[in-house]
C-alpha cells in the first residue's frame, strides 16, 4: 500500500520534471538529482515510472536519456515561444515553418520535424534566438495534415499477411503499412493509400487502400494518381450529371427583355487554341464623340447554377478547374462549361457585363454593370490576335481580318492601362508555362515554354480592370461604415525579413535589390525579373521572390492587393472555372438590387475553402508537368544537353536543360574529381581539394543517366 502511494506521487513529480523542461533530455540519474532523491528504493520506483512512461509513449528515449513526447507538450509556460504555421520544405533539404501570423520563418532541423510533411499546419516551439542566427524551433504537434492520401505501388508480404505501399512521395520516410486489404489486388498495382495512424515517434505510417488505379506507367493511371493524392475529384456524381442534362439551352423572350442587349456590338473571344470553355468576351464600338465603348462580358453562370443545387454543391467542393498536361478536370459538368455557358461563336449567350467608355488616352469616362445578352462574332486564338497586334507594333505581315482595326485599338488602350499600372507600382511577376506536344498514347514528343505576349496582356488588362471595378463598386462605394460582406482577392505586404534575405541572395548572384522604400523595391523587382528572363535561374529567382510575398488568397476582409497595387480587387471574370467568381456574381446581383449583407463568417469559410482548393489544384498541375518532363527524357538516356545550374542542395546540383527546360539532379556522388561540400549561403558547391566551384546560373553540359518515373526524378551526370 505504501509502495502504491509512493508510485502515484512520484508519477506526477517525474512528469513535472519533463513537462517543465519540454525540450531537454534527462538521464534517470539526472531526474534523481532534480527531485533530490537518495533513497535506493525510491530510485527504483522512479526508474520504473520512467520506463513505464516510455512504454506508454509519454517519453521518448534517445540513447540513455529521455524527454517528453511532443504530443504531450500542451502547457504553454511561455506563450510567446509557441507559434502555429505551415511547413515549407525546400529542395535543398531544409525545413521551415511559415508562421500563420507573419514574422520570420522558423528553421526546423531534420531531427525536430516530428513526421510533419510539406504543407502541414503545425504547432512549433521556438527556441531562444541565438545571436546572428535565424529563428529555430521544434515541431511539437501536427494540427492539420496537408495530405493524407498518397499514390504508391503495392508490395505484398504474404508470409506476414500485410502489404507495404512504396509511395511516389519522396518525403515519406518509410513505406506505408497496410494490415488489412483485398488480396485479389494484383501485386505491383498502383493504389491510393490513406494514412489512418502515424505515431509521432514512429517512422512507420499505417494506412488503408482506398482505390486501385491500375498498373504503373499507364498515362491515365499516373494522372489519376496525381488527382487522388491531392484529394481532387475526377468524375461528377450521377445526381450532378442528371441535373446538368435537364438544363435548357433556350433563352426565353422574357429573359432577353430583362437584360441589356449588346448583340449589336462587335464582340469576340480570345483564348488558347485548345480552349472550349470561353467565359469572357470583349466588345468594341467607336462612339460619335471619338471615344471608345469597350465591353467586358462574362458568362452568367449564376443564372444556371443556383445556390444549393447539386451542381452548386459539387462546384463548391471542387472550387476550381484543374489543368493537367493532358486533360482538364472542370469545375462544372461539360454541358455547362463547354456548351450552355461557354461564349461560343455565333450563339446568343447570357452574360454579366462591365462596359466602359474610354477616351483615346485610356481614361475611363463612365461605366455600367448589367445583366446582359451578347453574341460573339468571332472566336480568336491568342496566336491569331497576336499576329494582328504584332503587325501594328512591329510591322510584321499578317492575314488581314475584319476585326483587325478593333483589336489594334483595343491593344492601344490596354497598352496605356498596362503602362499606368506598372508606373503605379504593380509587380511584373511572370512565370513561363510548359506546353507538351503529345502523341496518341499521350506520351510527350516535344516540350515548349510559352511566355505571354501582347495578346495575353491585352485580355489581362481588361479583365483586371473589370475585377477592380466590381470590387470598387461594392467595397468602395458602400464605405467602411456600411460595408457589405464581399469576396475579395487580397495580397498582403511582403515580410521585411524575407525581403532582406532575398536581397542578400540575389546580390551573390550579381543582382541588386533596393528595399529602402516600396517604390524602389518594386522597381528593383521588375528590373530583376527582366534581367533573368529566359535564364535557368529565372524560375528559382521568381519562386524565391514570390516567397517574400504573402500568397494571394480569397477573403471577406479587404486589405487590398499589394502586387497589383489595387486598394480593391476581386475575381469576377472566370465563373466557369473558379467558384469565388460565381459567389461574386451572386453577391453583386444581390447588392445591386438593394439586398442586405450576407453572413460574413459563412462567406469567410467559403473563401478559405476556395483558397485551399486553389493550392491543391496548383500542386496537381505542377506534379503533372514533372511527370511529363520525366517521361519526355525517359527515352533519351545517354543523350547530352546544354543547360544551366538552376539550384543547389546537399544531394547535388540541379540543372535545367536549355532547349526543353526539363530539370534534373547531378548527384554529389557522381562528382568523382573531388569531394564537394554545399556552400548554401553562396548557392554553390565547392571542391575540398581543388577548390572547384559549381554555382547557380553556371553553364554546364550534362548526360541523362536515369529517370525514375515513380518519383518523377531525372538524374544527370556532368561532362567535364
Amino acid at each position: 500500500m505504501i509502495e502504491r502511494e509512493i508510485f502515484e506521487g512520484l508519477d506526477k513529480k517525474v512528469l513535472s520534471v519533463f513537462a517543465n523542461n519540454t525540450f531537454e533530455n534527462f538521464s534517470i540519474k539526472k531526474v534523481y538529482g532534480i527531485l533530490g532523491i537518495k533513497n535506493h528504493r525510491v530510485k527504483d520506483t522512479i526508474k520504473a515510472v520512467i520506463k513505464n512512461m516510455h512504454a506508454e509513449n509519454i517519453l521518448i528515449k534517445e540513447g540513455s536519456q529521455y524527454r517528453l513526447h511532443p504530443q504531450y507538450i500542451t502547457k504553454d509556460t511561455s506563450a510567446n515561444h509557441y507559434i502555429t504555421g505551415v511547413v515549407d520544405t525546400t529542395r535543398s533539404g531544409r525545413y521551415f515553418v511559415i508562421p500563420k501570423d507573419g514574422g520570420e520563418d522558423i528553421h526546423i532541423s531534420s531531427g525536430n520535424i516530428s513526421n510533419a510533411l510539406n504543407g502541414d499546419t503545425v504547432k512549433v516551439y521556438v527556441f531562444p534566438k541565438r545571436k546572428d542566427r535565424k529563428r529555430e524551433g521544434q515541431i511539437v504537434g501536427i494540427i492539420k495534415r496537408n495530405r493524407i492520401q498518397f499514390a504508391g505501388i503495392l508490395k505484398k508480404k504474404k508470409k506476414n499477411n500485410f502489404a507495404l505501399i512504396q509511395c511516389d512521395e519522396s518525403e515519406l520516410p518509410n513505406q506505408v503499412m497496410v494490415l488489412d486489404y483485398d488480396e485479389s489486388i494484383e501485386d505491383g498495382s498502383k493504389v491510393i493509400v490513406k494514412i489512418t495512424d502515424w505515431k509521432p515517434a514512429s517512422n512507420q505510417p499505417i494506412g488503408e487502400i482506398v482505390k486501385v488505379l491500375g498498373m504503373p506507367g499507364d498515362n491515365d493511371v499516373e494522372m489519376q494518381s496525381i488527382l487522388f493524392e491531392n484529394d481532387l475529384s475526377c468524375d461528377f456524381p450521377d445526381t450532378v450529371k442528371k441535373e446538368a442534362e435537364k438544363l435548357s439551352t433556350v433563352i426565353s423572350k422574357k429573359e432577353i427583355k430583362d437584360r441589356k442587349d449588346y448583340r449589336d456590338m462587335m464582340t469576340f473571344t480570345i483564348d488558347p487554341a485548345d480552349a472550349k470553355d470561353f467565359d469572357d468576351a470583349v466588345s468594341f464600338k467607336l462612339l460619335d464623340n471619338d471615344n471608345y465603348l469597350i465591353g467586358v462580358h462574362i458568362a452568367d453562370v449564376s443564372h444556371y447554377v443556383k445556390k444549393g443545387s447539386e451542381i452548386d454543391k459539387e462546384a463548391y467542393k471542387r472550387a476550381t478547374s484543374i489543368y493537367l498536361v493532358d486533360r482538364t478536370i472542370p469545375m462544372l459538368p461539360e454541358k455547362l462549361c463547354n456548351e450552355v455557358c461557354s461564349l461560343r461563336e455565333n450563339e446568343d449567350k447570357l452574360t454579366y457585363s462591365v462596359v466602359f467608355e474610354f477616351t483615346p488616352k485610356a481614361e475611363v469616362v463612365s461605366y455600367s454593370i448589367d445583366k446582359s445578352i451578347i453574341r460573339s462574332d468571332k472566336r480568336f486564338t491568342y496566336e491569331q490576335a497576336q499576329a494582328i497586334i504584332a503587325a501594328s507594333e512591329y510591322g510584321t505581315f499578317y492575314q488581314p481580318s475584319p476585326f483587325s482595326p478593333q483589336i489594334t485599338l483595343l491593344w492601344k488602350i490596354a497598352k496605356i492601362l498596362r503602362e499606368k499600372r506598372f508606373k503605379a507600382g504593380s509587380i511584373r511577376f511572370e512565370s513561363p508555362e510548359f506546353r507538351f506536344d503529345l502523341d496518341e498514347q499521350k506520351r510527350p514528343i516535344a516540350v515548349h515554354v510559352e511566355e505571354s505576349n501582347e495578346a495575353h496582356w491585352m485580355i489581362e488588362e481588361f479583365m483586371l480592370l473589370a475585377n477592380r471595378t466590381i470590387a470598387e463598386e461594392i467595397g468602395k462605394k458602400s464605405g467602411k461604415k456600411n460595408a457589405k460582406t464581399f469576396v475579395y482577392r487580397v495580397h498582403d505586404e511582403p515580410n521585411p525579413e524575407k525581403v532582406e534575405t532575398f536581397k542578400n541572395f540575389v546580390r551573390k548572384l550579381g543582382y541588386n535589390v533596393n528595399n529602402s522604400s516600396r517604390d524602389k523595391l518594386i522597381r528593383s523587382y521588375n528590373s530583376l525579373f527582366e534581367q533573368v528572363k529566359g535564364k535557368a535561374a529565372q524560375t528559382l529567382i521568381n519562386n524565391i521572390a514570390l516567397r517574400t510575398m504573402s500568397k494571394a488568397y480569397y477573403s471577406t476582409d479587404n486589405i487590398g492587393h499589394y502586387g497589383l497595387v489595387f486598394d480593391f480587387y476581386t475575381h469576377f471574370t472566370s465563373p466557369i472555372r473558379r467558384y469565388p467568381d460565381l459567389m461574386v456574381h451572386r453577391l453583386l446581383d444581390l447588392y445591386l438590387k438593394g439586398g442586405e449583407s450576407v453572413n460574413k463568417e459563412e462567406y469567410e469559410e467559403y473563401c478559405k475553402h476556395s483558397s485551399e482548393m486553389e493550392r491543391k489544384a496548383a500542386d496537381a498541375e505542377h506534379e503533372s508537368v514533372k511527370y511529363k518532363q520525366a517521361e519526355f527524357l525517359s527515352d533519351k538516356i545517354g543523350e547530352t544537353f546544354e543547360g544551366e545550374i538552376s539550384g543547389v542542395s546537399k544531394w547535388g546540383i540541379y540543372v535545367m536543360i536549355d532547349d526543353n527546360k526539363c530539370e534534373g539532379l547531378v548527384r554529389m556522388a557522381s562528382l568523382r574529381d573531388d569531394f564537394y561540400a554545399l556552400d548554401e549561403d553562396n548557392y554553390q558547391i565547392v571542391g575540398s581539394q581543388t577548390g572547384n566551384i559549381y554555382q547557380l546560373g553556371q553553364k554546364v553540359t550534362i548526360k541523362v543517366v536515369s529517370v525514375n518515373m515513380l518519383k518523377k526524378q531525372i538524374n544527370f551526370i556532368l561532362l567535364q
